[in-house]
């Protein structure tokens, strides 16, 4: 039996944050339970399989939950998705269907464990999958902290807006059915607490009617690879067709990200020593001469832990979303000492002009301003790269910080 007030149970979809949330809660020993879809044990035959839809399985576990105790559905989830591929269902409906899925199978287990607790738990759970959740706990009497991890609805009006002014990027992207957003505002009613990860999020959640005094800012948690800390950055004394400037865009290739000012960019940019790596899976249709560009590299999609070395090889990091809960990989860049451009319309880590810039607006137009400054004086990258070493860090993104904000949440 359980007999502290202050214990949680986390649930969640995924690796997302890298489980941050469960494992901040169990350093402290307040995590009671994490619930989640997969979790793929180092010894677990899921990973000898070949390269699939599983194999983003194999990086489904972290070494610091090694001994917490982990309910997963390893087995039903494989089904559920065979099940989806043979229905043929895509997009906001295989997207529904798994969220509804996960928390079906979530109620099984927390009904299990409701009766291990004397004192009333703490449930977390991912905004779009917490509904059932949240609904099953407050009969429990529970306290209930959604984790919002994206601006919502009002996002969407932002990115719909991106379509209308680029629609021959449009390709397959549908706005969220309007059952999805009804869902997700019956969570944000239902919790006690919501957590966002920046001040542009409570903004835009604030402009939706979300109650503002529910709403509390916990920036995301990175902790760095070892190997960064000793990794070394060294730029050229001036760029050239031989030795280009080397733009690292890398997240989901969608007009929320900014790629369509990306590529304008690029075309405006078109025979200047630049050249632009574009990491991640493609969601919008690419114009044949873009695609073929010669100052452009299509890497595709990759898996997390093939990251860093895009980090290591590019010299400078591009960050032109037009709106994001957050944008870990802003920390990814930082902890590889390399230099940020980003807008204003995500979590705050760039410091204009110490650790890289701030765009003011996202457009080709300033960002082919901006980088050709930096072709004209390329010593502000050394600069700000020797900053990220030696003055600017991720202190105020770690686990224990995370930690003690949480426990802020219950007052």
């Amino acid at each position: 039996m359980l007999t502290q007030p202050e214990h949680w149970i986390s649930c969640q979809i995924g690796a997302r944050e890298n489980y941050s949330i469960p494992r901040a809660l169990y350093h402290q020993n307040q995590l009671a339970h994490f619930i989640t879809d997969a979790w793929v044990l180092p010894q677990s035959p899921l990973n000898l399989f070949p390269k699939s839809f599983l194999a983003n399985l194999r990086e489904r576990y972290h070494p610091d939950l090694e001994n917490a105790s982990v309910h997963s559905f390893n087995t039903t989830l494989i089904q559920f998705e065979l099940t989806q591929k043979l229905q043929k269902k895509t997009g906001w409906d295989k997207v529904i269907a798994r969220n509804q899925w996960f928390q079906k199978q979530t109620i099984k287990t927390l009904t299990s464990i409701a009766d291990n607790f004397i004192n009333p738990p703490i449930l977390f759970s991912y905004s779009y999958a917490a509904l059932e959740l949240f609904r099953f706990a407050k009969q429990q009497g529970w306290y209930t902290v959604l984790g919002q991890i994206d601006p919502g609805l009002w996002e969407e009006k932002i990115v719909i807006q991106e379509y209308e002014k680029y629609p021959q990027y449009r390709g397959d992207w549908q706005p969220a059915p309007a059952e999805y957003w009804q869902n997700w505002q019956e969570e944000c009613n239902i919790a006690d607490a919501i957590v966002v990860n920046s001040h542009w999020s409570r903004q835009l959640l604030e402009n939706t009617g979300v109650e503002s005094k529910k709403i509390h800012i916990i920036p995301l948690v990175y902790t760095p690879p070892k190997t960064a800390s000793k990794f070394v950055r060294t730029y050229p004394e001036s760029f050239s067709q031989e030795r280009p400037l080397r733009v690292l865009f890398l997240g989901q290739v969608i007009l929320r990200k900014g790629i369509a000012a990306v590529l304008d960019a690029v075309q405006l940019l078109e025979g200047y020593p630049v050249e632009f790596w574009i990491v991640g899976s493609q969601q919008i249709e690419i114009p044949p001469h873009l695609k073929t560009h010669p100052q452009t590299r299509w890497i595709g999609h990759i898996n997390r832990s093939e990251t860093d070395q895009y980090y290591q090889m590019t010299d400078v990091f591009l960050f032109p979303t037009l709106s994001d809960g957050f944008g870990l990989t802003q920390l990814e860049a930082q902890a590889w000492k390399l230099p940020i451009i980003a807008s204003r319309y995500c979590g705050e880590v760039v410091i204009d002009g110490v650790n890289g810039w701030i765009l003011e607006e996202v457009t080709g137009d300033k960002i082919s301003i901006l980088i050709n400054s930096i072709l004209i004086n390329t010593g502000q990258l050394s600069f700000m790269s020797d900053s990220l070493n030696s003055r600017y860090n991720l202190r105020n993104f770690n686990l224990f910080n995370l930690s003690n904000l949480l426990q802020s949440l219950l007052g």
